[in-house]
């Protein structure tokens, strides 16, 4: 059987201070949390180059100048709209790999293992240590994975497998990273603190 390969769907807010990695401003400030952001986007993204797969940046917080200016003209733009973070991500067509710009120890193979594990199984998932996930991956669209998930605790990723499973949809895990999110974690990844 003939499979299309995957884009990546980068979700990414414009760094602007006050408005990127608002868990980070007591630790850093507002500008320093913003710079954590710009360099993890920029990271992600030549990660992304890396890979070979096509991807496009999911954009929110400015406008397509403004991303384009930061990120290159070449950078394929999409709006994310409005809505919670499970009606934006509702949006992306299928087959696709959802990222988050978060993870420092992504690399270039975990997406090209994504890819080839999609071949395989119609959804993928890259956990993330704080039991949420870094990477989500499906052929076809998964509604049932958006609505009523609580976003941004330890339980997204115990209930997206649940629901999978609840709808006998097979997936096969990556390997676990790490995100930063926290002050602590910058202590991990000092390169991207400010």
């Amino acid at each position: 059987m003939d499979r299309q390969i995957p884009t990546i769907a980068l979700f990414a807010k414009f760094p602007s201070p006050g408005r990127a990695k608002t868990r980070l401003i007591p630790a850093v400030g507002e500008k320093g949390a913003a710079l954590v952001h710009r360099r993890l986007v920029e990271r992600t993204l030549e990660t992304m180059r890396d890979s070979g797969l096509p991807f496009a940046v999911w954009t929110t917080g400015a406008s397509h100048a403004e991303f384009a200016d930061w990120l290159g003209a070449d950078v394929r733009l999409i709006e994310q709209s409005e809505g919670d973070l499970g009606t934006r991500l509702a949006r992306v067509p299928g087959p696709a790999i959802l990222l988050g710009a978060d993870i420092p120890g992504l690399t270039a193979q975990h997406l090209r293992d994504a890819a080839s594990a999609l071949e395989e199984e119609p959804v993928v998932i890259g956990p993330a240590s704080d039991g949420g996930y870094y990477l989500l991956g499906f052929r076809d669209k998964v509604p049932f994975l958006w609505s009523d998930m609580p976003w941004g605790t330890e339980t997204v990723r115990e209930r997206t497998e649940a629901r999978l499973a609840d709808h006998a949809i097979a997936y096969r895990l990556l390997g676990e990273l790490d995100d930063c999110d926290r002050p602590e974690d910058l202590a991990k990844w000092p390169e991207f603190a400010p």
